[in-house]
């Protein structure tokens, strides 16, 4: 009997063989997992492509010390479910250690995560990191290839990337270089959502409505918080948003919205006009090639 395919069983059968690439050509890989929507993903991947066994290679955050409590404490909880081993490398470590130097104290800290992934990358020698991204969030993302090249230094040259025909991957590197690889490149945020619905994973909650203090500022809604308290002249108010994306609180802005399920959320996605990181991640609009230029020094 001929069994039909939907588009996310054809997404997920290329993430899966993407992870399988990365386990079979690498000799010590590491998927980036903060908790977020996209690297909860790829843990549901990960188990489709590895269960029963354990996952051929760790888990690691790179903590900003600025993350929403709810996500980092849903990240914990969910990697002793899976029973894997999760590594968490801090940027406040940096910071102390002298190799990070913030302009002020409540500066955005997502560009500084490059410095304590390269070393992390060095102190485990991870010739490998998978990580969540997809084509279609930014512009410099839509240059990646699934498996990007990284030079000695972690930098990333879009000019410089290997051809990816017929789903051949090369991995091959000399010692110090690395290679990023994103499983989900070609899937967009609907398909995120729709997988996440289809598959009934668990999200931290601040992914659905609920109520926060939060000021308008810039075009964006800025949440009230520690690291983003109200500057003179905001107005607070408490509106009912959800989050699109989560990463370091001084940079990640939620939305407008009452969805409260799943479905809600998916059908909410199918019909939004405005892109998720465009209208969610501060850090991305100081410049129409802010993330290229953090990619090139090392940036997820």
């Amino acid at each position: 009997m001929h069994q039909a395919f939907s588009h996310l069983d054809w997404l997920e059968a290329e993430a899966i063989h993407v992870l399988r690439e990365v386990a079979g050509q690498c000799a010590n890989p590491v998927l980036l997992f903060s908790g977020g929507k996209d690297s909860i993903c790829l843990l549901r991947l990960a188990e489709k492509a590895f269960r029963p066994a354990r996952f051929p290679f760790p888990l690691m955050h790179i903590d900003t010390g600025h993350n929403y409590p709810e996500v980092i404490a849903f990240r914990d909880r969910r990697a002793a479910e899976l029973g894997e081993r999760l590594l968490v490398r801090s940027v406040e470590d940096s910071i102390r250690a002298g190799k990070v130097v913030l302009a002020h104290p409540l500066e955005p800290r997502n560009k500084h995560q490059s410095v304590t992934l390269l070393d992390a990358i060095a102190e485990f020698g991870f010739d490998a990191c998978i990580g969540g991204a997809r084509r279609d969030e930014e512009k410099a993302r839509a240059k990646e290839r699934i498996f990007s090249f990284r030079d000695e230094f972690g930098q990333w040259d879009p000019k410089n990337q290997r051809p990816e025909l017929w789903s051949l991957y090369n991995a091959r590197i000399r010692k110090g270089e690395n290679i990023r690889a994103f499983p989900i490149s070609n899937w967009t945020e609907l398909d995120v959502w729709q997988y996440i619905a289809r598959e009934r994973l668990e999200l931290p909650s601040i992914y659905f409505a609920h109520r926060r203090p939060v000021v308008r500022r810039g075009g964006a809604i800025v949440p009230v918080t520690e690291v983003t308290p109200p500057r003179p002249g905001d107005v607070v108010e408490e509106l009912t948003v959800r989050f699109r994306t989560v990463g370091d609180i001084t940079c990640t802005a939620p939305v407008e919205s009452a969805a409260t399920t799943l479905e809600a959320i998916v059908a909410e996605t199918a019909t939004t006009t405005i892109t998720e990181r465009g209208a969610t991640r501060l850090d991305d609009q100081t410049s129409d090639a802010s993330m290229e230029q953090r990619k090139k020094e090392g940036y997820f």
